[in-house]
């Protein structure tokens, strides 16, 4: 059974850091994409960055520069290191899993509060 767990949301000032982290626990395939996703009460689900086992990763036209995503792929961990953060980031962030190409798992979500 596959699991992906989020950690580090939090409370922080405008131009301030926060550190996301998501572990993926269980049968994961060496080939897998694993990123971040941002949703606000009453709108969708958008992306903020993904990056594949290969190393390739992409990111919001709104968070390029800001944000950046690693990954350990022998802990089957991805960060999120958030800078300048703006009241405009607030959301809950959603980790996501594809494994093997095909399954898909989210994490339950945390929540991401900047104050202004």
């Amino acid at each position: 059974q596959v699991q992906v767990v989020e950690s580090g949301g939090g409370l922080v000032q405008a131009g301030g850091s926060l550190r996301l982290s998501c572990a993926a626990s269980g049968s994961i395939f060496s080939t897998n994409t694993m990123g971040w996703y941002r949703q606000v009460r009453g709108k969708q689900r958008e992306l903020v960055a993904v990056v594949s086992s290969g190393g390739t990763s992409n990111y919001a036209d709104s968070v390029k520069g800001r944000f950046t995503i690693s990954k350990d792929n022998d802990k089957n961990t991805v960060y999120l290191q958030m800078n300048s953060l703006k009241p405009e980031d607030i959301a809950v962030y959603y980790c996501r899993l594809v494994n093997g190409g095909a399954y898909i798992y989210w994490g339950q979500g945390t929540q991401v509060t900047v104050s202004s």
